[in-house]
């Protein structure tokens, strides 16, 4: 027997961890940009799964090579070569533009490679003092939640009561190049950043930001790391978000909406100077590169760079957001973002986001609040000028 959206929700509070604070809707069916709860109502999803459904949900092509693949060949371990992972590793090299790509599976690990790979090369390419090496990481960061990652969170809730903590980080003030400049040392090794910080509230940085970074990096001989996991894969208007600035990080992090919003891809993107440091044994992932995952990839590749979603996210990320700075709305403080990463930053005289993505919800929009004041809206890239109107009329109610 079908179970409604009421007992579903109440079975998580009984049998699963409180670790979430979800919305109270069930989705049980998803096409494109819309979902389905169990009694049938429709929603538009404006969250992407944070990001990881940029072609939207269950597009035909990633669905298919899901299917074909699962078919054939799912997992055997990189203790053999398989048919897929070298097809899918070329394809990812040429859309980063680097020489060597390592295959993990979610964000989180991929962003725990790339400080492994900052930290190796440290002592063995640069010379820094075994065990001492330093990464610059910035305020209000959201990398994944690893005791490692977290050590560097300045989020209390991420961070709180997970000690001891992993140390070899510096925390500065982001789009703040004074900061970074003054936390250099012998023993810096490099600087991991988000091109925009997506759970902080789409905090987008100064136009030369990322550009003085990466100089900042070739003038003391550090690594760049660009973690892409959320702005990547067209959310920005670019196929990455580094790419406004027209630079080239030394690696690049990658996940998300690289399985398509069908199966956990990550990786890391470096040339070889760099990504030599690895050996074998040094570094793995039982499911990092496995063909199933690698099949998804590919599609989810080519969906991107065929429909041109990265064009589709520049036009109508700049509508939406006109769109919402012409409500001329007195409970809005701002409204930022580039491409379809948006947030929407609300006066404090207006209460608590919640309150609104919870109104949201009950009209069919389906939004996330994140630090109690901001909503973002990040619609798959599939979405039509006609369907961010209708959100729209929604929003303007729902504020009003």
């Amino acid at each position: 027997m079908t179970k409604t959206s009421g007992q579903l929700m109440d079975m998580e509070h009984r049998y699963g961890a409180h670790n979430y604070h979800p919305l109270e809707v069930v989705i049980s069916k998803a096409d494109g940009i819309w979902v389905w709860d169990p009694e049938g109502k429709k929603y538009l999803d404006c969250l992407s799964a944070y990001s990881a459904v940029n072609q939207g949900h269950r597009h035909p092509k990633i669905i298919q090579a899901l299917k074909d693949q699962a078919d054939v060949l799912t997992l055997t371990s990189r203790a053999f070569f398989n048919d897929k992972w070298p097809v899918f590793a070329q394809k990812l090299s040429n859309l980063t533009n680097k020489e060597l790509i390592l295959p993990m599976n979610t964000g989180a690990e991929a962003v725990e490679t790339a400080i492994k790979l900052m930290r190796r090369w440290g002592y063995e390419k640069k010379g820094v003092e075994k065990n001492k090496a330093e990464i610059i990481v910035m305020e209000d960061n959201f990398h994944g939640r690893t005791t490692t990652i977290v050590s560097f969170s300045t989020d209390p809730d991420a961070y709180n009561n997970y000690g001891p903590y992993t140390p070899g980080f510096k925390v500065v003030k982001y789009n703040d190049i004074k900061a970074v400049e003054e936390a250099i040392n012998e023993n810096t090794v490099g600087i991991l950043a988000e091109p925009i910080q997506g759970e902080a509230g789409v905090v987008v940085p100064e136009d030369g930001y990322l550009k003085e970074l990466k100089e900042i990096c070739e003038k003391n001989n550090m690594l760049l790391a660009i973690d892409e996991v959320q702005t990547g894969f067209c959310r920005t208007g670019k196929v990455f978000a580094f790419m406004h600035e027209d630079i080239e990080p030394d690696i690049i992090v990658m996940g998300k909406a690289l399985g398509g919003g069908v199966f956990p891809v990550s990786g890391i993107a470096a040339n070889k100077d760099i990504m030599s440091v690895f050996t074998p044994g040094s570094h793995g992932s039982t499911f990092g590169g496995n063909p199933l995952g690698c099949a998804v990839a590919m599609a989810a590749i080519d969906v991107l760079v065929e429909e041109k979603l990265a064009d589709r996210a520049e036009e109508l990320g700049a509508y939406f957001r006109k769109r919402l700075v012409e409500l001329n709305s007195d409970k809005i403080k701002l409204v930022r973002g580039k491409g379809l990463l948006i947030g929407v930053v609300l006066n404090e005289s207006a209460g608590k986001a919640r309150q609104y993505t919870t109104k949201l919800k009950e009209r069919g929009v389906l939004a996330k609040e994140t630090h109690d004041w901001i909503i973002r809206f990040a619609p798959p890239l599939i979405i039509s000028k006609g369907d961010i109107d209708w959100v729209m009329e929604i929003i303007e109610d729902v504020l009003n």
